[in-house]
């Protein structure tokens, strides 16, 4: 890692779902999380809105399924992963409110924990 690129931390919950995704999504989730730990926004991720600032969602397509990875660009200098999903629903490009609640509830763990 350069001198510019942050450290990527995981919400453990978040790294043991992301560790069974197929080979080829983490390949393409691991460029996008290193490209935005340099500072910059892979083509394949996006803001996920209603969670504040920084807040961002990468979505692969592999197969017939859609697979999430949801990070906050920056607490205490580190880029954090916060969830890891298999987006079931068939239906809209909507992320579930399930999920978003989830992620709701882990962004507020983590900030607690450490901006104290």
């Amino acid at each position: 890692m350069g001198k510019d690129t942050r450290p990527v931390g995981w919400i453990r919950a978040a790294r043991k779902v992301y560790e069974g995704f197929p080979e080829t999504v983490r390949e393409r989730v691991n460029t996008a999380l290193t490209i935005a730990a340099k500072g910059g926004k892979a083509d394949i991720a996006k803001p996920l809105r209603g969670l504040g600032s920084g807040v961002m969602e990468i979505a692969v397509r592999h197969r017939t399924d859609a697979w999430r990875v949801v990070y906050v660009t920056e607490i205490a200098g580190r880029l954090w992963v916060l969830h890891a999903f298999r987006k079931k629903s068939k239906t809209g490009v909507q992320t579930p409110k399930t999920e978003i609640d989830l992620v709701r509830a882990r962004l507020g763990r983590l900030r607690k924990e450490l901006l104290r």
